[in-house]
């Protein structure tokens, strides 16, 4: 079931840019649960993780990965990905997956969030807005990396995986979703890729994209969710009633 704000939404984003500012500020206060990824969507790391694997690339004299490039074409699974990058062997898939994220492991703290995170996730903590973390990164390091950050107060709880492969998003999803006590359309989740709203749809909530992440607008138009292009055209301040 959408919500009644979700139709409106959607109407809005046919109008104006004011129109999309004004709606997503009335968005989050409606909203009394939000599920955030993680990478891209609250994490500024596309450039790291392209650095990263254009190292990957030229150690075996392939040819390098431009930002443009690797936002049209990441994609979930990440097997997918590695392939059209030239990986096609299973030995070589796991071969690189482990150089991966041994790479991010030694650089996990070098990008920044996005700008507005701290700002928007203290006004929804201070709203009493339950939040949690839902990501494809491995827990433990995940942990580490919010911790750092200094965000991790404001997260009833963090989410990750037990594997380096990207794999179990939607089915962690489903298990939180299944503790929780609010309706479907008392939940947002908001990432930056078509997986996180194919997680969204699956667990029956509503989506916000942010096209400041690892996949374009372009591609993102496809979910049919509304996109923003950073957390500025948020304002959560005197969130009222769809009515008014």
């Amino acid at each position: 079931m959408r919500s009644e704000f979700s139709a409106f939404w959607s109407l809005a984003l046919q109008i104006s840019p004011q129109s999309l500012c004004f709606s997503t500020m009335l968005a989050l206060g409606d909203y009394e649960h939000i599920i955030w990824d993680w990478n891209g969507t609250l994490l500024n790391d596309c450039e790291l993780c392209v650095d990263v694997m254009n190292g990957i690339l030229t150690r075996r004299s392939m040819p390098r990965l431009s930002i443009d490039d690797y936002r049209a074409n990441f994609n979930f699974p990440v097997r997918d990905y590695y392939e059209w990058l030239g990986f096609h062997e299973d030995d070589t898939f796991e071969d690189v997956s482990h150089e991966f994220i041994d790479g991010m492991t030694l650089r996990k703290l070098e990008p920044p969030l996005h700008h507005g995170v701290a700002k928007l996730l203290r006004q929804l903590h201070d709203q009493l807005v339950d939040q949690v973390i839902l990501s494809a990164h491995k827990q433990d390091t995940l942990e580490v990396i919010v911790q750092h950050y200094g965000i991790s107060h404001y997260f009833d709880h963090i989410i990750g995986l037990d594997n380096i492969y990207a794999e179990g998003k939607t089915e962690n999803g489903l298990a939180h979703f299944a503790t929780l006590p609010h309706e479907p359309h008392e939940i947002l989740l908001i990432g930056d890729t078509l997986h996180d709203a194919e997680v969204a749809k699956a667990m029956e909530v509503d989506c916000l994209l942010v096209a400041h992440g690892h996949q374009s607008e372009e591609r993102l138009k496809q979910a049919g969710y509304p996109i923003i292009h950073s957390f500025d055209q948020i304002d959560i301040h005197g969130a009222q009633s769809i009515t008014h």
